[in-house]
């Protein structure tokens, strides 16, 4: 494993948000779900494009709070404009968790 210095942690903006809009994404070359992510007034809302659909539906994620990073480009997949990185963790299938706050916080709050 290679160590990198805190200030490169720093440079991570690994931020909580809420899901207010969540739909299929069968565009998508892998089974995905669309989302909107509300990250408070400082970055507004983001979309992510998230390989999830083991583990979550569309509509079981409306209200729930996720962390992604916030500071990556925005990127291309196929017809959608992904702006975050949503991020988790596999489980023992290869399926991707949430990683995500076991109580709410703030929107846009950021990860120490």
């Amino acid at each position: 494993m290679a160590e990198i210095s805190f200030g490169d942690f720093l440079s991570v903006e690994l931020r909580v948000g809420t899901v207010v809009r969540a739909e299929p994404f069968p565009e998508a070359r892998k089974p995905a779900i669309k989302l909107w992510i509300d990250f408070g007034p400082e970055i507004g809302e983001k979309k992510s494009s998230a390989q999830i659909t083991v583990h979550y539906t569309p509509e079981g994620l409306i209200g729930q709070q996720v962390v992604a990073v916030t500071n990556f480009p925005p990127r291309q997949i196929g017809p959608f404009m992904s702006e975050v990185l949503v991020c988790g963790f596999t489980d023992e299938n290869g399926n991707i968790v949430l990683a995500k706050p076991d109580q709410d916080v703030p929107n846009g709050g950021r990860l120490h």
